[in-house]
């Protein structure tokens, strides 16, 4: 289970409601299994309206930060301004299998995927400071 801080929930809350209604987009970053921020990073996506994609010089600065010592990448959150808080099939698609968290924001709510080999998984979690 993993924990969010109140501001890291809040601010992938805060982006998808200004974004809608196009899909925002972000990084999930923390460790020890806990999510201390939520950053929203540009959707360079030719159709945003629709689709996501996270700007890579956002995720290779994240990156780069934590090879330094900051917080880690733990995953990725976009919105789904449809309301359908479930992976969708080109969200399946874009998945590479590799243990990171994916964060869904719609309908005003959270659900968490664990991206493993196997597909998606439901991730609980909650919210406090851990």
């Amino acid at each position: 289970m993993l924990v969010f801080t109140p501001v890291a929930h809040a601010a992938m809350l805060a982006a998808a409601r200004a974004a809608h209604p196009r899909e925002a987009c972000g990084l999930l970053l923390g460790g020890g299994g806990r999510v201390d921020a939520a950053t929203l990073a540009r959707n360079v996506h030719p159709e945003p309206a629709r689709h996501f994609e996270i700007d890579p010089l956002a995720l290779i600065a994240a990156h780069k930060a934590a090879r330094a010592g900051g917080p880690q990448v733990l995953g990725y959150w976009h919105s789904h301004p449809n309301g359908r808080d479930e992976p969708s099939e080109e969200d399946q698609a874009m998945a590479s299998g590799d243990g990171r968290v994916w964060a869904i924001v719609a309908g005003g709510d959270v659900t968490l995927w664990r991206d493993d080999a196997a597909g998606f998984s439901r991730l609980p979690y909650i919210i406090g400071e851990g």
